[in-house]
């Protein structure tokens, strides 16, 4: 490791919120200044951002800013118009340009016969989009027209019409058919241990109540079969991520985790990261699209956290800063590695699940 950086190892983990919170007044101002003139070269900004405001000084000897203003203001309204060289009148000279006329030398020439000529004088906009139809003229009628023509019981050539104008017709998709997971009963045959329970996926279902979803919680410390649990769009808010916390701490065979979309703050993901430190089975952890972002602050927390875990194998969050991103995908890989090395060795893939004495 380079000596530069070394030196940039120590502020990694700095917290800017603390820092900033212990400034003293004149110290935030003093940095407001040299944060004003950071750029005075970016194009980009307004003339009056790129400098600081130097107009707040008070007034040096007898020089006095507002008489100037009002000064200059009087002098500027008192000073005559300057005349026009050559005064308005609103006069046109000239001759007015008239566009001429462009005539289709073919269709100038055209002579029809006096039946023909007589008789397309006299049909209707849907004859003519019939005859159009059958000399394989559609791309010449406009819209009101075709749909016209559609709508008309004289029409002959319909099938003409369609085989070029209408669109694709596409296949409709069904929706999705709603979660049919019985909340009761698979909150019971929790309870039970049930053994051919190993999956339990609550998913989009928004009407359960945040007891029966902390009663899942609880009910999961005891269970010994279920390895994946998922409550994914359930309105899940804090407590009930510190119920699942306190969960993970003395689960020893849930394997799959997930909360995403949902109502649960930074607080309550700091709760479920940390609780891994008592956690040594938990695989898969998803916590992504949140109601509200978690900040800076909570994904540095989260990053410094997933480093010091050394089980977990996949972590869905997506990071907003650049810094928690590349070490959270860092930790991740190296767990990845470990388990790699663990199998190549023919020991055990993951340790024996701690517990609280």
């Amino acid at each position: 490791m380079s000596v530069m950086r070394k030196e940039m190892e120590k502020y990694r983990d700095i917290d800017e919120d603390e820092l900033l919170k212990k400034l003293s007044e004149e110290e935030l101002q003093r940095l407001e200044d040299e944060l004003e003139e950071l750029d005075p070269d970016n194009a980009l900004l307004p003339a009056g951002m790129r400098q600081k405001d130097q107009t707040k000084k008070a007034p040096t000897g007898t020089f006095q800013r507002d008489n100037l203003l009002a000064h200059l203001e009087k002098q500027a309204k008192e000073h005559p118009d300057k005349e026009d060289l050559v005064p308005f009148t609103g006069e046109k000279r000239g001759k007015a340009f008239v566009p001429k006329k462009m005539v289709d030398p073919i269709m100038e020439n055209v002579t029809l016969e006096p039946e023909l000529e007589e008789a397309l004088s006299s049909a209707t906009d849907a004859e003519l989009c019939d005859i159009a139809a059958i000399l394989g003229m559609h791309t010449l009628m406009s819209n009101q027209q075709y749909y016209e023509a559609l709508a008309s019981s004289t029409i002959v050539n319909k099938q003409g019409l369609n085989s070029v104008i209408q669109c694709t017709q596409y296949k409709p998709v069904p929706d999705e058919e709603p979660n049919s997971t019985d909340v009761e009963d698979t909150l019971m045959r929790l309870k039970r241990n049930d053994p051919d329970l190993v999956e339990v996926n609550l998913n989009n279902i928004r009407n359960i109540p945040i007891p029966t979803l902390k009663a899942y919680a609880e009910a999961l410390m005891k269970n010994t079969v279920v390895e994946r649990f998922s409550i994914v769009g359930t309105r899940s808010n804090d407590p009930v991520a510190f119920a699942m916390a306190e969960m993970l701490k003395v689960n020893t065979t849930l394997k799959s985790l997930n909360v995403e979309s949902n109502f649960i703050t930074g607080t309550g993901i700091v709760a479920l990261i940390e609780s891994l430190q008592h956690n040594t089975i938990l695989q898969e952890l998803k916590i992504d699209n949140q109601s509200q972002p978690l900040g800076n602050k909570v994904e540095m927390e989260i990053a410094s956290m997933l480093e010091k875990n050394t089980t977990l194998l996949k972590f869905g969050y997506h990071f907003t800063q650049q810094g928690p991103r590349l070490r959270g995908s860092n930790a991740m890989m190296n767990n990845n590695d470990l388990v790699r090395k663990r199998r190549l060795e023919g020991g055990p893939i993951f340790p024996k699940c701690r517990t609280n004495v």
